[in-house]
This record gives C-alpha cells, structure tokens and sequence, in this order.
C-alpha cells in the first residue's frame, strides 16, 4: 500500500497501529474486488446490448458484489474501533469515578450480597443502578456497532421526558416613514415536541458456580451480553420504530409516514424514483440537490446491504461508477462524493417503500437517554442461574425534517 495510507495513524498506539494495518489489507482486497465487480459488471452491459444475457456472468457479479460488502463492512467495523481508540476517552478504559460503589455493585452482582454503601440503588427491590462507568460503557459501545447511534444525536437526561420548543417564525416587520407611528407587530409563535423515553431490557444469566469461582471480569461479561441486545433492538426502533412502547424512527416521520403530521416544521420530504419498485442513477442525484445546500457538509447515505448492492452497479452519462469504494484506510465509501452508512434495518427497494434516506442524520433525529441503568439480580427464577434483568430508557424523535430527504419508490 502506499504510504499515504498510513499518513493518519501515526503517534497513536500500538493497539491502533495494528487496527490500520488489518484496515490496510482489508482495503487492498476490496479494492480488487470493486476492479473485478466492475469488470464482469461492463462485459455483462455489453452482453445485454447485444441482446444476450449470461446468466453464469450475473452469478459471478453477485459473489464478487457479497464479497465486497463483506470486506466495506469489515473496513468500516475497523474504521470505528479506530475512532474510538484515537479519541481521548474514547478506549472504552476510563478510571473509576465511584470506586467504592463500583466495587460493592459488583460484589452484589457476584454473590447478592446487599451492603450499605449500596444507597443509590433501591434495596428492598434488589435492582440498583448501574456504576457510571458501567452505564457509560455500554452506551459507547452501542454507539460503536449501532449505525443510527453512530449518525444520529444523543442527549442524557435525568427526567422523565424532555421537551423542545421550536420558533415558527412568526415575527413581522415592515417599512416607515421617519415620523410615522410604528404599530405593534406580529409576535412568534411557537411549536413543541416531546421526546419520551420508551423501556429497553436485557436478560443475561450465569449460574452461581461460574460467578463465585471463574476469574471473570464481570462488568465487561455483563456489557457484552446487554450491549449485543440493545444494538439490535435500538437499530430496529430508531429506524422505523411506530412509537407504541418504542422509539418512533426516522422513517415514521417522512411524508405519508405514521408521525409525517407530529413536528412543527412538517415531514421529511421525499423524492420519487418514478419507477415501479425499482431506483436508477438519476434518481441519487436528484436526491443531493433536493436537499438545501445547508445541510449538505456533513450529509450521509443510510441504506440496507441489498439496496447498496444495487447502487454499486449505477454509472452516470459518462461511464463512471456513482458508488466508490475506500480509497484510504480510515475512509468510508463514498456514492456521489458523500459517505455512505449501512443501515441494515432501512427496507429494501419494493413498491412504496423509502430504502434511502439521505442527509444531516445529527441535525435530522435525536436519541434521548434517560439516566441510568438498572440492573435487578434474580437468582430465584431459573435455577440454577442468576439473572441479570438489565433496563434502561431510551427514547427517540424527529428533531428537524429539514436537513433530510428520503427516496420514495413508486407503486406502479
């Protein structure tokens, strides 16, 4: 690889130098099977002129295609590990803030045994909240394998809901003389939105022997297990989430949604492809300029895998590729200059469906975390193991439909 690629790890540590290196050839092999993909994709276009069609050929492009979103989704995992560990605080390794209700939070959790210096928890319950470091862990990892955490914004928050107001825009002005009377103008108005943190619960368990006598570490065990349930709980919920005992998702609020009707500033706008269940080029670039030229800095792509698959054949009217792979270890992909995230919880391509949306996902939704997470130790239910019933609030919603667009297929 050149050297370039290497340029933006330089001084990080040695556990990050390794990261690059496999990021490094991860990228050369994808970088090959584009060039592959891309080949056999040309000469099945020039079949296809002909009027012949290889039906061996189009097999081969979707193994080479499988192979290359393995390889992009591989890069981007290492990607993100990699922003992790070069962000101060962001190794998942902070010192401990509370030490001492750590360490009798864990010795509860090993043998439940209840100790006084256990106050912020709710004894006669046996459920306490978490230590800080252990919420804060958990919350980061989420963040590292959950696209929509990844994209969208987060707030914490130590109440039951939180509220946002929104100005309308009400204001009037107008033009005078030098000594004509200036009559009260219109005042703004104001719209609201609420964001209400929804139950989101795990069930890890051990038995008792594995708790007293492995040599384990606990905290990590215990965020392992809750982590892999809420990513793919809070994926789903974030994305199309109906808002009836979860989060209501981004794509409830786009025009013809369930919630199109619920913010202030209106819907997500959406672009028609004008194709039955089907997408084409033009209509990804109808899209970026759909969106105002504000919000188009930090704009994604989110889509699921078998609509990216599509995307990477599209070329536009002078034979290039709209999709482009990483170029750079530490880079996503790109399509039309602007990065590209795998959702995997968007839908597919399919009549009526919104399989792209494409924007300011940090400006566009927001995560609300309620403050705490709860942990209930429950050895009495399924004997001979402990359970861990794990809780937290989290909640989600529309912040501003402006800085988003959707692609809306059509129904015929």
């Amino acid at each position: 690889m050149s050297q370039m690629n290497h340029a933006p790890f330089r001084g990080l540590t040695g556990r990050v130098r390794a990261e690059a290196g496999n990021a490094n050839a991860i990228l050369a092999q994808l970088q090959t099977a584009v060039a592959e993909m891309r080949a056999e994709n040309d000469r099945a276009i020039a079949d296809l002129r002909r009027g012949q069609e290889d039906v061996v050929r189009a097999e081969k492009i979707g193994r080479i295609d499988a192979s290359v979103a393995e390889l992009q989704a591989e890069l981007d995992r290492i990607n993100a590990r990699i922003a992790a560990q070069a962000v101060p605080g962001g190794g998942l390794q902070r010192p401990l803030r509370d030490a001492d209700y750590s360490q009798a939070f864990m010795a509860h959790m090993r043998r439940g045994e209840v100790q006084a210096s256990l106050t912020k928890g709710t004894a006669a319950e046996g459920g306490y909240l978490a230590p800080v470091e252990w919420d804060r862990t958990i919350t980061d990892k989420l963040r590292l394998i959950s696209p929509m955490r990844q994209l969208a914004s987060a707030i914490s928050i130590s109440g039951a809901g939180f509220t946002k107001l929104f100005n309308l825009l009400g204001t009037a002005s107008g033009w005078v003389a030098e000594t004509a009377a200036r009559p009260t103008t219109a005042s703004p108005t104001f719209g609201q939105m609420s964001y209400a943190p929804m139950e989101l619960y795990a069930n890890p368990n051990a038995t008792q022997q594995m708790l007293d006598d492995a040599e384990i570490d606990l905290e990590t065990w215990l965020a392992g297990e809750v982590e892999t349930e809420f990513a793919q709980k809070e994926g789903a919920a974030f994305v199309a989430g109906t808002g009836a005992g979860v989060p209501p998702g981004i794509l409830t609020y786009v025009t013809g949604g369930a919630n199109a009707a619920v913010h202030p500033y209106g819907a997500i706008l959406t672009v028609a492809t004008g194709l039955a269940a089907a997408v084409a080029a033009d209509n990804f670039v109808d899209l970026v300029y759909a969106l105002p030229q504000a919000f188009q800095a930090n704009a994604k792509w989110a889509m699921n895998r078998n609509t990216l698959a599509i995307v990477r054949k599209f070329k536009d009217a002078d034979n290039n590729y709209l999709w482009q792979p990483s170029y750079v270890a530490g880079q996503p992909s790109t399509l039309l200059g602007y990065p590209v995230v795998e959702v995997p919880d968007m839908p597919n391509v399919a009549a009526n469906a919104v399989p792209v949306l494409f924007g300011d996902f940090a400006r566009t939704y927001l995560i609300v975390d309620r403050i705490g997470t709860r942990v209930l130790r429950d050895p009495f239910t399924n004997k001979p193991y402990v359970q861990f019933y794990t809780t937290k609030r989290v909640g989600g919603g529309l912040l501003n439909p402006e800085p988003m667009r959707g692609l809306r297929v059509a129904t015929s």
